[in-house]
């Protein structure tokens, strides 16, 4: 690892050289983020081998505070006349800018060098995988077809630094895998569904991998689906990965910058007060294992800790930068990598499916973003109609509209099942109370 000591040295001194730049040109604080990366990608496209290449990038970002105003600049060359240049262009950026005190940098801590995951990859058995997983399809699903399947190694390098004295360095890796498919029988054909995950080993087949396997199946039962007739009330069924999408929707307009900033978000006035039903527990870790490198140091420069975002339906914490934080007074969030975690429950899906009357597992979600209240209306896609405790029939594309707020306090059930995708945890989660809309 004496190249990648050597690496992380040089981003050092480009990181230093920046800073000194920054002050010259007259920042009173000044921050920057200075890394490269380098990618492998196998490309699949119509069920062949396409491609295979190497990408290599750099940034380096600079940031200056002067008189409560601030600058940023991103480019990518390291030489120094060129930083020279762009820490001026960074200051005149800053001057032309409107003050506010609540900029700031982190201050200093314990700075550290991180090296985790999969740093070198071994390409040789990643193929292997690769091509394997396309076997396993081929003969555990002979209906479906991989329209397109983008495998990737990406090996970052990259240090954090301001002028407080903070310097983080970091090293990691790890593999992902993002698979598109359809299922088609005759001339009959299902909708477009999709897979996701990371992994920092190369010990498991890739189909066995979060819920490659199940999503397949799914696809696989949804060649033919039927319309539904008029509307109901009843229980949605979210899978892990479209659960992740309402999350990030509810989250993102009721604990983040935005809804906090301009007073839109119907929790700004409740920390510390049930904002969900007691059986939602949602946390960001970073540090869990199943979390495929997460983050060690966040966005504005801190060590990355673990938080609890919801706790037995109480509001912990939001999920706020520290420019946030300082407008508003709240805490800002410990970590910003969204590595969410969600507290599964005590009864299998099959369990929780059997005490439906009527309801709609989702798979897919195809709508615009809520509004700022937690109002939602859109497509429900690659989904089931349940009927008296059963999974009866696919749908076609099937309207469902709620609220988030509302649903977040109207859990059916929760399920004792997880799928971890290497970026969050999370169960199945059933909700009462949302409208489905057919023809």
């Amino acid at each position: 690892m004496r190249k990648a000591a050597n690496d992380m040295d040089n981003l050092k001194n480009i990181a230093n050289q920046a800073l000194e730049a920054l002050k010259t040109a007259g920042a009173e604080k000044a921050k920057c983020d200075v890394g490269f990366s380098e990618t492998h990608e196998f490309n699949v496209d119509g069920g062949k081998f396409s491609l295979f290449r190497t990408l290599f990038d750099k940034h380096l970002v600079m940031t200056a505070i002067k008189a409560g105003k601030k600058g940023c600049v991103r480019q990518n060359c390291y030489d120094h006349e060129t930083i020279v240049s762009a820490a001026e262009a960074c200051l005149a950026t800053a001057e032309s800018s409107l003050p506010d005190e609540a900029w700031d940098i982190a201050p200093l801590g314990e700075n550290r060098d991180f090296e985790y995951g999969a740093v070198k990859p071994d390409l040789d058995k990643f193929f292997f995988r690769c091509r394997e997983l396309m076997d396993d399809i081929s003969e555990r699903y002979p209906k479906v077809i991989v329209e397109q399947m983008i495998m990737t190694h990406r090996e970052t390098t990259s240090v954090h630094a301001n002028t407080n004295g903070v310097v983080f360095g970091e090293h990691c890796g790890s593999y992902s895998v993002e698979i598109m498919f359809s299922a088609h029988e005759g001339e009959l054909a299902s909708s477009f569904s999709g897979s996701y995950f990371k992994t920092d080993n190369l010990d498991t087949r890739f189909i066995d991998c979060a819920g490659v396997a199940k999503d397949l199946s799914d696809i696989e039962k949804q060649i033919t689906t039927r319309t539904l007739d008029g509307k109901f009330s009843g229980v949605m069924i979210l899978t892990p990965g479209c659960l992740r999408e309402f999350l990030s929707f509810a989250l993102g307009s009721f604990t983040g910058d935005g809804g906090l900033l301009e007073g839109t978000s119907p929790w700004k006035d409740k920390l510390g007060q049930q904002v969900a039903d007691t059986s939602i527990t949602v946390s960001d870790v970073p540090s869990d294992p199943r979390i495929i490198c997460g983050e060690k140091v966040t966005a504005d420069g801190f060590a990355a800790e673990d938080y609890s975002i919801i706790k037995d339906g109480i509001l912990e914490s939001f999920m706020i930068s520290q420019y946030v934080a300082n407008k508003t007074g709240f805490p800002r969030a410990k970590n910003t990598s969204g590595s969410i975690i969600m507290k599964n429950g005590g009864k299998p899906l099959d369990e929780i499916i059997a005490g439906i009357d009527k309801g709609i597992v989702v798979g897919r979600f195809s709508g615009g973003q809520p509004s700022s209240n937690g109002d939602f209306s859109g497509v429900a896609k690659n989904s089931f109609l349940v009927e008296n405790g059963k999974i009866t029939d696919a749908l076609s594309e099937t309207m469902i509209s709620g609220n988030l707020a509302d649903m977040l306090n109207s859990v059916y059930g929760i399920s004792s099942e997880t799928v971890a995708d290497g970026s969050s945890v999370l169960p199945y989660a059933a909700f009462s109370g949302i409208t489905v809309s057919g023809k």
